[in-house]
């Protein structure tokens, strides 16, 4: 019996080793467990797999990117319940999903771990779309020059909502916070930048009461 590497399995289907996961999670493969702990695919199963008409290697492929700013925010499930939106888009769109990623990060950071393997994929050609909630999830500032990169990479990216809950300001404002105190520290030091924060923070209270006001 001939034994391949995930690697080599995935050649030659024609996909993303990602999908013989999705496919083993889903019971519609079963890999030869070594003594190692490592995994091998038959080639008696791979050519069942494809005579069973269970799997489509001719969908578009595609990779799924939510993200949430703080960990309270996931463990209230804000960032299953995106992901969970992005799955039904690309099932109803009948797109193969290759891999998922997600950050629990603000849209400022440049050092995300998911966002860096998008990337990386779209880098290697792996997938054709990336499939977000909307544009700022991807990034809050910067957003076009990824767009530009993923583009140049042959990646379209597909923004499922036309604009963001209202529940998103206090993303924003946070992330104005940081971008206000990192300029002031530089400009006055940190306690200078404490100041101008705190002074800030009452500015955007101040505006929410005059609002609130203003619907009574």
């Amino acid at each position: 019996m001939e034994l391949l590497t995930i690697s080599k399995a995935a050649k030659k289907l024609g996909v993303h080793p990602n999908s013989l996961r999705n496919w083993e999670k889903q019971g519609l493969i079963k890999p030869v467990r070594l003594p190692s702990g490592q995994c091998r695919y038959s080639i008696d199963e791979l050519n069942k797999l494809l005579q069973s008409g269970q799997i489509n290697t001719g969908q578009e492929d595609v990779v799924l990117y939510a993200r949430v700013s703080t960990k309270k925010q996931a463990d209230a499930g804000n960032l299953n319940r995106q992901l969970e939106r992005l799955r039904q888009y690309a099932d109803e769109s009948n797109y193969h999903v290759v891999a998922e990623f997600t950050d629990v990060a603000s849209g400022l950071n440049q050092k995300r771990r998911g966002l860096t393997n998008v990337l990386k994929l779209a880098e290697r050609g792996e997938y054709k779309k990336l499939i977000i909630e909307y544009p700022d999830r991807l990034a809050r500032f910067g957003y076009l020059y990824i767009e530009r990169h993923l583009h140049y990479c042959g990646v379209e990216i597909i923004a499922i909502a036309e604009k963001e809950p209202e529940d998103t300001q206090s993303e924003l404002v946070r992330d104005l916070l940081a971008i206000i105190t990192s300029f002031s520290a530089r400009l006055y030091g940190t306690r200078g930048g404490k100041k101008i924060r705190q002074g800030f923070r009452e500015l955007i209270t101040e505006v929410k009461s005059d609002g609130e006001k203003e619907k009574e």
